[in-house]
């Protein structure tokens, strides 16, 4: 793959071994397994892994999504199989605010981590006050996005560990930032219009940014936002392929570019 990140073939197994556990419905002639997924690094990533479970008699398909309401709306609907975009953070919120019935699949298969980038400013000390600051308007990423905040010292929370932290649990504010909430897609694109925009990592790299060089701050290691494989109520345990060792074995530390 041509992009600024390294995918291990370990993740790529990992995907493989959980897909191998997926199962939308009992096995028919064709085991089509259609899952939707956020263009990068997600249907990537399963675009990587098809030949590997076609050997296996699985033709997966991938319906790519730019946003993410679609693809979990089309998990709930079994319109797809199963979806590889979100965090149970996410999961949580959604599950408030739409009735369904998603379930988590595999817990962590990788964790993209969340950054702040500016175009304007080359440190964060040179953030003015007043600066204007755009997030995601989603509550499970907007919450992600002030607790990262709160971690560079530029607020302070009611509670520092709530991962649903909203503006309004916001006790200091000491350079007076201006929120811009805005759909998370959009924010590479606004990025030249603000002084700081905190971007998921499958839109920054779209928008060829790196996570690691091209941000003035980013999660660490310790991130509770780890994506997850997502489907329909009741799937788990139901195996329509068993074999899940053959592509397992790939050593983890051979990489793809």
């Amino acid at each position: 793959m041509s992009r600024k990140f390294s995918l291990s073939l370990g993740l790529a197994a990992a995907v493989f071994s959980t897909f191998s556990l997926i199962a939308a419905a009992p096995a028919q002639a064709a085991d089509k397994l259609v899952i939707a997924a956020t263009p990068v690094p997600h249907a990537e990533i399963l675009d990587f892994v098809k030949p590997i479970l076609a050997k296996e008699g699985v033709d997966l398909q991938v319906k790519v999504f730019t946003d993410y309401i679609q693809p979990a709306v089309q998990t709930n609907e079994k319109r797809v199989d199963g979806n590889f975009f979100l965090h149970q953070p996410y999961l949580n919120e959604f599950k408030k605010s739409h009735k369904n019935d998603i379930e988590v699949v595999i817990t962590k298969v990788h964790v993209e981590p969340f950054a702040g980038y500016s175009t304007k400013y080359k440190k964060l000390a040179d953030l003015p006050d007043g600066a204007t600051v755009a997030i995601p308007n989603d509550p499970s990423n907007s919450g992600r996005a002030l607790l990262l905040l709160s971690r560079q010292g530029l607020l302070k929370l009611k509670d520092p560990g709530n991962i649903s932290a909203t503006q309004k649990d916001i006790i200091e504010n000491p350079k007076h930032l201006k929120f811009k909430e805005l759909e998370a897609a959009t924010l590479p694109r606004v990025l030249n219009q603000v002084d700081l925009a905190l971007i998921n990592t499958n839109y920054a790299i779209e928008a060829k940014l790196n996570p690691v060089k091209d941000s003035l701050f980013i999660e660490d290691a310790n991130s509770p936002y780890a994506n997850l494989l997502g489907g329909p109520s009741g799937q788990q345990g139901q195996r329509r392929h068993q074999e899940t060792g053959c592509s397992i074995e790939l050593a983890g530390s051979e990489e793809i570019h």
